[in-house]
């Protein structure tokens, strides 16, 4: 027997019709978003929701199709991350970062990731599936969850966690507009953060959408040599095509393109890597961030020492960028995409009862 389907799983307009169908007003479906929007983990906390039309929800839906497998918490609590089993079987991470002035949600868009970074630890294992809308949505509604017992509130989302957002784009172009949505999260298109390896096509594509999220090249480096390397989707993509097509996209939105560059102890950060960074970004409307690389297990790479860091962000700030370093969060909970997936499979955790 299948499962029944996750309230999210349904459009507004097909929700409408559903309570419709239940002799209920359409405004209900609004009520129950709103719960949905405070934390609520069950149909039955949703008190002004008549107890007939919530028992009749409950017999009909799930409140998620996400179920929460292992946990692990950073930072002195600051960070969590939780590694959720999809309906099929895969799994994906988020990851909830608490700082003094905002929220943020690290969020997947696929289970594993097609891209094969050799950094990557999410490249390490085969990839599974494109996630749907709802189940992209629903990470965000658990972390809602998690902070508002906190009192706190989600207020900023990034495409960070496992996948290629762009790669599974009509269903992360609709998870942006229900986040957005006000009578869901309501959480702003300019707090949306969308990242992409590099597929030319759908940064064209998303120029359109009328949503100014901010858009993330994860760039790594700046010559094709080194990135054919390090992204293998360059080799389609060359790195001077994808900047202008970040610019076309930054023309259209006036949205300022970041740039992400994980630092490589030896690889990329170094005077040259600098300076062919301030010659490929010149004149354009861009931001880059360094990230210092959180080390994964059987990979050539590891970390540049925090006098390295200070050089290099010296040395790309002297080609008139503006650059700041990432604040590394999460290393004990093995925040870096894929790792939490790995120790768990591997038998190293004890998953959540």
């Amino acid at each position: 027997m299948d499962p029944k389907p996750p309230i999210l799983s349904l459009s507004a307009t097909e929700l409408e019709k559903w309570l419709a169908d239940h002799d209920a007003p359409e405004y209900r479906r609004k009520q129950v978003w709103t719960w949905l929007a405070r934390g609520a983990s069950s149909f039955g906390a949703m008190r002004d929701v008549p107890k007939a039309l919530r028992d009749e929800l409950d017999r009909e839906f799930r409140i998620t199709s996400l179920h929460p497998i292992a946990v692990s918490q950073a930072d002195n609590g600051l960070t969590t991350k939780t590694l959720f089993e999809l309906d099929g079987g895969h799994s994906v991470e988020a990851v909830v970062m608490r700082y003094s002035d905002r929220s943020t949600l690290c969020i997947s868009s696929q289970a594993g990731c097609p891209i094969g970074c050799p950094f990557c630890a999410t490249g390490k294992f085969p990839f599974g599936r494109n996630l749907n809308a709802h189940e992209i949505v629903e990470q965000a509604v658990d972390a809602v969850r998690l902070l508002a017992v906190e009192g706190r509130r989600l207020s900023h989302v990034v495409f960070m966690g496992m996948g290629e957002p762009m790669a599974n784009y009509r269903a992360v172009v609709e998870s942006v507009r229900r986040l957005s949505d006000p009578d869901l999260l309501a959480i702003s298109p300019r707090r949306i953060v969308v990242s992409t390896s590099g597929l030319i096509p759908r940064i064209e594509q998303l120029g359109s959408e009328n949503i100014p999220v901010t858009l993330a090249i994860s760039l790594h480096a700046a010559r094709d040599e080194l990135r054919d390397v390090l992204v293998p989707i360059n080799r389609k993509y060359p790195v001077r095509e994808l900047v202008d097509a970040a610019q076309g996209y930054a023309d259209k939105t006036g949205r300022r393109v970041s740039y992400e560059w994980v630092m490589l102890a030896g690889v990329n950060d170094t005077e040259r890597d600098a300076k062919e960074l301030g010659v490929l970004l010149k004149r354009k409307l861009a931001h880059v961030n360094l990230i210092p690389f959180n080390p994964v297990e059987d990979t050539p790479y590891r970390a540049p020492d925090r006098a390295s860091i200070r050089s290099f962000k010296a040395l790309v700030e002297a080609q008139s960028l503006n650059v700041t370093v990432r604040d590394t969060r999460g290393r004990e909970a093995d925040a870096a995409c894929g790792q939490l997936h790995e120790r768990v499979m591997r038998n190293k955790l004890v998953p959540v009862s």
